[in-house]
């Protein structure tokens, strides 16, 4: 088995990825910001380093050839974007990683909303703004609420960071004053987010690995509930039966062939049942958040990945589990504060008490399972509650030096 690093496991998504391929035998040499990172206490690393300092062309090539590393994985869509830049560039070592050119056009999301229009998927109705707007020049046909979001987020790290303005994954505004609000935050940088329509319903993923055209596996779920409750994170969903969706998946399924697009991928939909439309909100070209989920569904797509790419096994051969086992799966400290923050709001008691009971209820569910807790590696989650305890006893109390302690962002468990 080649020795593996993995590059991003502070987080959940790492996790699953570090779980799956040393689970299977792959020697994982796990990769993080952090000295707690979680994937570093899973018992399937087997070794552990914090990440260099710089670019990963600086310091990359000299930690695969010092540790004899074969094969490099990636979490995070900017350590990635760097990764697809080092295909080809390492002796002996394979980068499992998305064409450079591939991987640029799943993060634009105009050129991947042209790709669906182009093979019969429903997008949302997008303006992209050029120049600084006001109430009298936007379109006349939107109709709010809408949607604002950035058509290339990793694009735009740096450009925001320079300017002080935080990167927001999606805003909304309900009527064309708060809209304007939005985009001026942003006329001194000269460039604009996308608005989109809102599009109704739950969110609704397909995922698929893609090899030499064909899909090797397939999964879907369904969101129950995010953080914000306006749209961001997945913190609880459940699998939903391949059964289901067909004509959908054929399409998502179309779609990614149609770029060509090889590994795995997360076609992400706003589903209304009402209606029966689903709409295109973007590929997810990574490891997606909710991984996890189909991990404990034995939809093992990390090692898919692995597996095809290091030429493991019949590889025209479908691996989609024929009755993947039906799990909901959490991701705790998000999924409180999406509790909390809905007891906050105007809702009607009984619809309160009925969000408050599903959150109880799922912790005696023998269906639910966790982003991070598994009782057959527990430490990934034991290192958690110590980080989350230590930085909230730190939280407030100056630094050595007398100045304000800013605490490094938790994993959140479970």
């Amino acid at each position: 088995m080649l020795k593996t690093a993995v590059i991003g496991t502070d987080s959940p998504i790492g996790l699953a990825v570090v779980r799956e391929l040393g689970e299977r035998g792959v020697p994982v040499y796990a990769i993080g910001n952090r000295p707690d990172s979680i994937g570093g206490k899973s018992r399937h690393a087997d070794r552990f380093f914090l990440r260099p300092r710089g670019p990963l062309a600086q310091w990359l090539p000299e930690f695969v050839t010092t540790h004899e590393i074969g094969a490099v994985m990636a979490i995070s869509e900017q350590t990635l974007a760097e990764l697809c830049a080092l295909r080809g560039t390492l002796p002996g070592c394979l980068v499992i990683a998305p064409e450079a050119e591939k991987f640029a056009l799943v993060l634009d999301k105009s050129a991947t909303l042209d790709a669906a229009r182009s093979v019969g998927i429903d997008v949302p109705a997008s303006w992209q703004p050029l120049a600084p707007q006001n109430e009298n020049t936007f379109p006349t046909s939107l109709t709010y609420p809408v949607a604002v979001k950035w058509s290339d987020p990793v694009a735009m790290i740096d450009r925001l960071s320079a300017a002080s303005l935080p990167l927001e994954k999606v805003e909304y505004a309900d009527n064309p004053e708060a809209l304007q609000s939005i985009l001026r935050k942003y006329d001194r940088i000269a460039t604009w987010p996308m608005v989109q329509e809102y599009a109704r319903g739950y969110g609704f993923g397909q995922m698929l690995h893609m090899h030499r055209g064909e899909a090797t596996l397939k999964f879907q779920h369904r969101r129950l509930r995010e953080w914000p409750p306006t749209g961001g994170i997945s913190t609880c969903c459940t699998s939903v039966p391949l059964t289901e969706h067909n004509e959908q998946m054929m399409l998502s399924e179309r779609l990614l062939r149609s770029i060509g697009w090889e590994g795995p991928a997360m076609v992400e939909y706003r589903h209304d049942p009402a209606t029966g439309r689903y709409v295109l909100m973007e590929i997810n070209g990574r490891f997606w958040g909710s991984i996890p989920l189909a991990y404990h569904c034995d939809a093992n797509f990390a090692w898919e990945t692995w597996r095809c790419a290091v030429g493991q096994a019949k590889l025209t051969v479908s691996r989609s589990p024929s009755r993947p086992r039906h799990r909901i799966a959490r991701y705790m400290v998000p999924d409180t504060k999406h509790l909390l923050a809905q007891m906050k709001n105007a809702l009607p008691m009984a619809e309160k008490l009925v969000l408050l009971s599903s959150f109880i209820f799922q912790f005696i569910d023998p269906a639910a399972c966790y982003y991070v807790w598994s009782v057959r590696d527990p430490r990934p989650f034991l290192s958690d509650i110590r980080s989350i305890i230590s930085q909230a006893a730190r939280r407030g109390k100056p630094a050595p030096d007398g100045s304000p302690r800013i605490p490094p962002a938790a994993s959140t468990l479970p």
